[in-house]
């Protein structure tokens, strides 16, 4: 498969670099049936250029045919270049392959400087000195990104809180589990669901780990467009808070490196609508929810098939991390 690949950026380094560019150094960079990433560059008339595959492998299966929560990459590439025109930090998107590209389902981006690691971010001494700015960006890049009208021939399932409990407990109930956090939240949030804003663009994993940050300008990139749908703008904000994604920092609610009140300035100073921070823990309450059955059926499914990899149960055993979160934001009095 590899050979493949390779064999079809080298046909597409024109398209990409000029008359007579050549790829330079191929690498894949992730495993998984579901998605590949592949590093590449092409060097031409103008010189290098540094980029990314993003490609679903024949063996994957079609986003239309999964859940219907990921979009196919077409759609992620759309999506990108919009929310670029927004204003929004994204890696620029130069081509969308098509059938004569031979790589299936796939998208060039550029390869954008920083790093993604969610522990470094919040530990490492290299970004000590933009940490306590982040919180306020990814406020700012919120507010631009619910701005994003979508473009031409892209239609998004619309999701609000009422519909995402619906679709967890489902999932929970047969997965045939009984745990007492869980139960307890999912009849709260019901109680408690705030009222519904109007729907705009969400990002769907706006989060610690899916943005690239620069050690000295902060976020440069927000990355992972699979999930995007229309829902409550509350919803982005309150994932990027949820404990699971602050990296052993549960002392900075945003995304390990921020506070509240920074996230919530930098989104009304950029033109988003006031939320509050009681919408904020709502749906970080659902967020930590929503992972915490994700990682229970994922440890099950290694308690069934213990082939399915030491992987989903070292992610399984989060769920009692997604649970303590729970119970802090309830006492909180949510």
């Amino acid at each position: 498969m590899s050979e493949v690949v390779a064999e079809a950026l080298t046909r597409l380094a024109p398209k990409l670099g000029g008359a007579g560019a050549v790829l330079e150094a191929p690498q894949r960079l992730s495993g998984g049936a579901s998605m590949e990433t592949w590093a590449f560059a092409v060097s031409g008339p103008d010189g290098r250029r540094d980029l990314i595959l993003r490609r679903r492998p024949p063996s994957a299966i079609p986003a239309e045919s999964s859940d219907g929560r990921a979009v196919p990459l077409a759609v992620e590439a759309a999506l990108i270049q919009a929310a670029g025109e927004a204003g929004v930090p994204v890696p620029p998107v130069p081509h969308v392959c098509g059938p004569e590209d031979g790589l299936g389902e796939a998208y060039v981006m550029g390869r954008v400087e920083g790093e993604t690691l969610g522990r470094k971010i919040v530990g490492d001494p290299r970004f000590e000195a933009v940490r306590p700015k982040l919180a306020r960006q990814c406020g700012e890049i919120l507010a631009r990104l619910h701005t994003v009208a979508l473009p031409a021939g892209v239609e998004l399932r619309t999701a609000d809180a009422a519909a995402e409990l619906d679709k967890y407990e489902e999932v929970y109930r047969n997965s045939g589990a009984k745990r007492p956090v869980i139960e307890l939240a999912f009849r709260h949030l019901r109680d408690h669901a705030p009222k519904a804003s109007q729907a705009v663009l969400v990002h769907g994993d706006f989060r610690n780990g899916n943005l690239m940050i620069h050690p000295e300008t902060g976020v440069a990139a927000v990355l992972d467009w699979e999930l995007p749908h229309l829902g409550d703008p509350a919803e982005d904000l309150g994932w990027l808070c949820v404990n699971s994604w602050r990296f052993g920092r549960a002392d900075r609610p945003v995304g390990g490196f921020g506070d509240y009140q920074d996230l919530l300035d930098g989104y009304l100073s950029a033109g988003g609508k006031d939320v509050t921070l009681e919408k904020v823990l709502f749906w970080q309450a659902l967020g930590s929810l929503k992972w915490g059955v994700m990682c229970l059926i994922m440890y099950m499914s290694m308690h069934v098939n213990k082939e399915a990899g030491v992987e989903r149960a070292v992610i399984g055993r989060r769920v009692s991390e997604t649970e303590i979160d729970i119970i802090r934001i309830l006492e909180r009095g949510l």
